[in-house]
C-alpha cells in the first residue's frame, strides 16, 4: 500500500518503535462494562460540508467557469503557462482525439512522463473521456514498464519521447518491436498484446515511427468532436473508475489500485479547504511526481477547487530548481517529502539562497522529525507546517492539519481526521482497542479505492466485507480525533516518500548467478528516511560479491531508486522456530554494525 504520511519521530526511534515487543496490540486490556462504549478507538468525523456527487471533469469545468483566467499550471523548464480555460479547452481537444483514434470509455491511458504539462493535460483528458489514466513512473525499466501496461491492460500510452538517460522510445521500441512497422494505431504485439496506440511528445513535435505525434493531438478532432466532451460529462459516473495507482505490498508484483472520481474529487476539496485555499490565492510549488496520488489529489485536484496554481520547477525534483521557481513564481506554498525540504534546508544553508515568505508547507509520504518542521520555519521562512497522512487505497488524505493546530498538535500526531471518514484501532482479533492504546488503523469512508485491479483476492484482504481497509499502520487514536503512528505492521520500505516492496527486488536479485538467496529490508538514512539493504547468502562461499558488481546487474532492469544502497553477505539468517526469516533482526544488524563503526 503507498501511504502519504509524516511520523514525528528521528529515523532511529520510527525503527526501535517498529521492532518493539509491542509491535500490534494483541488483546485489549480489561474495562469497566459501563465505560467500554465510550472509550473504543472509533471516531466519526461527518464534518461542516456535505459531499458532492461530481466526476473530475465536471470538477475541472467548474473551476474554468469559476477561475477562467487563474493559472492553473506553470510548468517553468517548459517555460508553459496555462489558465484553467486554457486546460479545459486542450483537455477536451485531446479526449476528442482519444476517440478519433478508436479509445472507448472505460479504456485504460498510460501516462510515462515526467512532470510538466503533457502528464497533467493527459490525466485531465482521460478523466474526461471518461478513460481511467494510469501514472507510470519515469523511473521505471523495461520490465516493469511492461509488467504494469500489461496488468491492467493498457490500451493507449503517452510518453515523452526521453527523460535523462532514459529514451522511452526505444524502450517501448525494444518492448513491441513490431510498433515502427504497424500502421497508427493499429500495433499488434506479442509482448504488449492489449496496447493498440502509442502517442509521443517528441523533441521534433513529429511523429516517430509507428507513433502518433502528442502536437497531433490537438488537431485530430473537429470543434464538432471536441464540443461533444461536455455532454459526455453526465454519462461518467462520480463511482466509476478514474484513475489506477501501483501500490507497494510485502509480497509478490506492484497491485494496482483503482480510484474513483468521487473520492478523487472530494478528497481534493477537503484538503484545499484545510490548507486553506479558500481564503486567498495560493500558488503551489510541486515538487512530487504527478504519477503519484500525492500529486494528483493533494495537488491536482485540491489546486482546482478554489483556482489555486500549481508550479513545476523542473521535469524531475531539483533542489535548486524548486528554490528558484518559488522565488521567482512568488510560490506561498510548497508540496514535498520530508527528503525533499531536507534538500531545499540544505541548500538555502550552502547557498545563502533567499526564499520570499511562504505561507504553507505541506510536508507528506515519509517520516518527519521534529526538528526538520522547526527547520522549515526557521530557515526556509515558512508561516505555518502541515502534515498529511493517508494511503492511496484511501483516494490520499485520512488525517491531516487542521486551520488553527496547536504546535504540539502539529509536532506530535498525523493530524486530525478529514471530513465524512470513520477510522478505527484494532487488536490482531479485529476487536477495537480503547482510545491511547496502539493497534491496526482501519478506516472507512467515501475515497475507498475499488478494488485492485484483476485482483480480488488481495482486494478482499484489504477491505472486509463491512468496506473496512486494513491500512497496516500500527496507530494510536486520540478521542479528540488526532492519531499518531506508532510503527509499520507491513515491511513495507519508504525511501524518500517511494514506497518499495522487498519481494520485487529479492526476486530479482536471486536471478543473480553468485546469489543463493535474498533478504532485503529498509535500514534508516538521515536524508531518505530509509534506503534498502540487501542481505545476500551465495551459492559458493569460496565466492564473493560487492556491492558495485550488485548494482550493475540492477542496472537497466530495476528503479534507481529500488536499487540497494547497502549490501551484506551472511552465512546465515536470524529465524523462528519455524524457519521464517527474522528481519527485524536483519536491521538490528546492520544499525549495530553503524554504532560500532
Amino acid at each position: 500500500m503507498t501511504r502519504i504520511l509524516t511520523l514525528k519521530t528521528t529515523a532511529w526511534g520510527a525503527f526501535r518503535s517498529f521492532h518493539s515487543s509491542k509491535h500490534l496490540s494483541a488483546t485489549t486490556p480489561a474495562l469497566d462494562p459501563q465505560k467500554h462504549e465510550q472509550n473504543q478507538s472509533y471516531i466519526h468525523h461527518i464534518g461542516k460540508h456535505p459531499l458532492v456527487y461530481r466526476n473530475v471533469g465536471q470538477h475541472l469545468r467548474l473551476a474554468a467557469e469559476k477561475y477562467p483566467n487563474n493559472e492553473a499550471i506553470v510548468s517553468c523548464h517548459e517555460n508553459k503557462r496555462l489558465t484553467f480555460s486554457e486546460v479545459l479547452e486542450k483537455v477536451d481537444r485531446i479526449a476528442a482525439s482519444f476517440y478519433q483514434l478508436g479509445l472507448q470509455k472505460g479504456d485504460r491511458v498510460g501516462i510515462w512522463a515526467p512532470n510538466g504539462t503533457q502528464f497533467y493535460l493527459s490525466t485531465l483528458a482521460a478523466a474526461r473521456a471518461g478513460m481511467i489514466s494510469v501514472g507510470i513512473n519515469p523511473a521505471f525499466q523495461i520490465p516493469e514498464v511492461e509488467y504494469s501496461l500489461n496488468k491492467v491492460g493498457v490500451k493507449a500510452i503517452i510518453s515523452a519521447e526521453h527523460y535523462r538517460s532514459q529514451n522511452f522510445y526505444e524502450m517501448l521500441s525494444r518492448l513491441a518491436p513490431e510498433m515502427k512497422s504497424c500502421p497508427t494505431g493499429q500495433l499488434k504485439s506479442s509482448r504488449l498484446p492489449s496496447l493498440k496506440t502509442v502517442i509521443v511528445d517528441s523533441n521534433s513535435g513529429k511523429a516517430l515511427p509507428g507513433t502518433i505525434s502528442f502536437e497531433d493531438l490537438f488537431k485530430l478532432s473537429s470543434d464538432r468532436d471536441t464540443s461533444q466532451i461536455e455532454s459526455l460529462q453526465a454519462k461518467i459516473s462520480p463511482d466509476s473508475g478514474v484513475n489506477l495507482q501501483f501500490t507497494s505490498g510485502t509480497t509478490g508484483q506492484p497491485k494496482a489500485a483503482l480510484m474513483s472520481h468521487y473520492g478523487f474529487v472530494n478528497n481534493g476539496i477537503h484538503i484545499a479547504r484545510r490548507n486553506e485555499f479558500n481564503q486567498k490565492p495560493h500558488r503551489i510549488c510541486l515538487q512530487v511526481p504527478l504519477f503519484h496520488a500525492y500529486a494528483m489529489v493533494i495537488g491536482v485536484v485540491a489546486a482546482m477547487t478554489y483556482g489555486t496554481t500549481l508550479v513545476v520547477g523542473g521535469a524531475g525534483y531539483k533542489p535548486q530548481e524548486s528554490l528558484e521557481a518559488i522565488k521567482k513564481e512568488k510560490c506561498t506554498t510548497i508540496y514535498g517529502t520530508p527528503t525533499m525540504y531536507v534538500d531545499l534546508i540544505n541548500k538555502v544553508q550552502e547557498t545563502g539562497f533567499e526564499l520570499p515568505p511562504v505561507d504553507l508547507a505541506v510536508t507528506g509520504g515519509a517520516t518527519c522529525s521534529p526538528k526538520l518542521f522547526m527547520d522549515i520555519m526557521e530557515i526556509l521562512g515558512v508561516r505555518k507546517v502541515k502534515t498529511v497522512f493517508g494511503m492511496t487505497e484511501a483516494s490520499a488524505v485520512l488525517f491531516q492539519s487542521l486551520y488553527d493546530d496547536s504546535k504540539e498538535n502539529v509536532l506530535e500526531t498525523v493530524g486530525h481526521m478529514t471530513d465524512h471518514y470513520e477510522a478505527k484501532v484494532v487488536d490482531r482479533d479485529g476487536n477495537t482497542v480503547p482510545f491511547g492504546i496502539p493497534g491496526e488503523l482501519w478506516v472507512r469512508g467515501y475515497g475507498t479505492m475499488l478494488g485492485y485491479w484483476g485482483d480480488a483476492q488481495r482486494t478482499k484482504e484489504t477491505v472486509d466485507s463491512d468496506k473496512w481497509l486494513r491500512t497496516g499502520d500500527q496507530f494510536i487514536l486520540r478521542e479528540d480525533g488526532y492519531g499518531k503512528i506508532v510503527g509499520r505492521i507491513k515491511e513495507v520500505i519508504i525511501r524518500g516518500g517511494e514506497n518499495i516492496f522487498p519481494r520485487e527486488i529479492e526476486d530479482f536479485l536471486n536471478t543473480h548467478p553468485k546469489i543463493l538467496e535474498t533478504h532485503c529490508v529498509g535500514v534508516p538514512d538521515d536524508r531518505m528516511g530509509e534506503e534498502v539493504c540487501a542481505f545476500v547468502r551465495l551459492k559458493n562461499s569460496s565466492q564473493s560479491l560487492d556491492l558495485s558488481e550488485l548494482k550493475e546487474f540492477c542496472k537497466g532492469c530495476l528503479a534507481h531508486f529500488k536499487v540497494p544502497k547497502y549490501l551484506r553477505v551472511v552465512e546465515q539468517y536470524p529465524k523462528t522456530t519455524s524457519g521464517k526469516v527474522q528481519k527485524f533482526k536483519l536491521v538490528e544488524m546492520f544499525i549495530n554494525e553503524i554504532k560500532k563503526d
